[in-house]
């Protein structure tokens, strides 16, 4: 049974989702402050995070920063907000997903579901093949689904983590939009969507520049993106 943690300063918002969760066999806590949730997600007993972005104690960007910072657990983001712009940074600071208000409850599951899918999927293949790859810098532990620059963990999301395995497992070959879409994302890509988008800058940033090469993820226009592979890669089996 996968454990969830859930705040939103909506009581009545708050207990409906998690009725609707504990019917479909999750475990829900409910918090009603930032405080709370960083309280318990510390145990590291918890699956996955199911926050409001507006919070009693805390502007809900700067918890979402604040945790991701320390935290690779998986985030779901309820807003009441439906600006674009706000989806934009919330992506772009970490979150797995975004929802707008009013959310039907049948959708928060199947969001829910689809991220902690992808999350063992990702996990179980990368135990069963296990390498680790080191260049220009950057240390990526499948085993451990670990990445690392000069020493230094970047704590990337899980859909982060499974972009950028997808693009090195490719060796440097093209991965097409729709594929990073389903795998990573769990879902098809849809017109205009520029999830992908968000998330390949946010990758980027973390990954930061190459100092002989342009950008480290080059994007191929109307097609995908690959990764610009050095030939002193090296890779451990």
């Amino acid at each position: 049974m996968n454990s969830l943690l859930l705040v939103d300063s909506d009581k009545e918002a708050s207990s409906a989702y998690a009725t609707a969760l504990r019917e479909e066999r999750f475990s829900c806590t409910e918090c009603d402050s930032a405080a709370e949730v960083a309280a318990l997600e510390l145990t590291g007993a918890y699956d996955l995070l199911i926050m409001e972005m507006n919070l009693p104690d805390m502007n809900g960007f700067d918890f979402l920063a604040s945790l991701r910072s320390q935290s690779q657990i998986p985030i779901v983001v309820l807003s009441s907000r439906p600006d674009s712009i706000d989806k934009i940074v919330a992506l772009e600071m970490g979150a797995d997903d975004y929802l707008c208000k009013p959310i039907l409850e049948r959708e928060l599951i199947a969001r829910v579901r689809s991220i902690l899918r992808r999350s063992r999927t990702n996990y179980v293949g990368s135990v069963s093949r296990s390498r680790t790859y080191m260049f220009d810098g950057v240390e990526i532990d499948t085993s451990a689904r670990l990445v690392r620059r000069n020493g230094v963990s970047l704590g990337l999301t899980q859909v982060e983590y499974g972009i950028l395995e997808m693009l090195i497992d490719a060796a440097g070959q093209t991965v097409p939009r729709e594929l990073i879409s389903l795998k990573a994302l769990g879902k098809e890509l849809a017109p205009y969507d520029r999830s992908i988008d968000v998330h390949i800058s946010k990758l980027r940033k973390k990954l930061g520049d190459v100092s002989d090469r342009m950008e480290r993820i080059v994007t191929v226009r109307g097609i995908g993106y690959f990764y610009s592979m050095p030939s002193e890669e090296k890779k451990a089996e």
